[in-house]
């Protein structure tokens, strides 16, 4: 397939690269410095890759850079970016939603706060003493709901460089709702409390950045099981993998 990485320079991008190189994948980085990228990836790797440095809120250097790709990556940004990341976002969905020659299967990173929290009604980002920059993956995913794209939002915790996990433990992969075990009782508590709960186990959130990196590439076709959905990862026990 033919992918395109929007934010290629970043901790998520530079892998979905390597990764999507090693799968056999035509690789696309939109980068904004040339440099850096090829300072990343070194000589060898970075030769199979078509390299696109621009301005990625500029319209028309999006909407190009999307013409003939079978999908997208969206790692660009970060939350703590505040408009800045939302008007990114938005300029590369509208860009794929125009764009008549780009298949419409797009990725977009977004965090565990967003996902339902069982036996509520509630979402990590809206709880108190969440990080108010949080709620940038909320508009996010408020844009996404308005488009007919074949969309889905990676939905990790905290990702890390690397993890070994013992041989019975297996990546966890759920859509819509947080990948941990939560307790019925959960919804007997106020907002405050339940914030705190969450706080308490965001250890086990911690995944790394290879595996959020393969779900997404394993997850790269259009009309996937995880079509218009938020996908959340945790890695558990004695659960086969996804």
């Amino acid at each position: 397939m033919r992918i395109i990485v929007f934010g290629a320079t970043g901790n998520t991008g530079r892998r979905a690269l390597e990764q999507g190189c090693k799968m056999g994948h035509e690789m696309t980085a939109f980068v904004r410095n040339s440099e850096k990228f090829y300072g990343q990836q070194g000589e060898c790797p970075a030769k199979h890759v078509k390299v696109i440095e621009d301005d990625i809120i500029n319209p028309v250097s999006v909407g190009e850079a999307l013409s003939h790709q079978d999908a997208a990556i969206i790692a660009a940004g970060h939350a703590g970016q505040g408009d800045e990341f939302v008007r990114l976002a938005d300029n590369i969905i509208s860009q794929c939603e125009i764009n008549p020659s780009f298949s419409g299967r797009v990725w977009v990173m977004g965090g565990a706060g967003l996902l339902d929290i069982p036996y509520t009604d509630l979402i990590g980002n809206n709880l108190p003493g969440f990080p108010p920059e949080y709620k940038n993956h909320n508009r996010n995913f408020e844009r996404l709901l308005q488009s007919e794209l074949d969309w889905s939002i990676m939905c990790p915790g905290t990702m890390i460089d690397s993890i070994e996990p013992p041989a019975s433990v297996h990546l966890h992969v759920t859509t819509e709702i947080l990948p941990i075990s939560i307790p019925k009782t959960i919804k007997e508590l106020s907002e405050v409390d339940i914030a705190g709960y969450l706080f308490s186990r965001l250890q086990e959130l911690e995944v790394a950045y290879d595996d959020v990196v393969k779900c997404m590439l394993d997850h790269i076709e259009l009309g996937g099981p995880f079509k218009r959905k938020r996908v959340g990862l945790a890695y558990q026990s004695e659960i086969p993998v996804c």
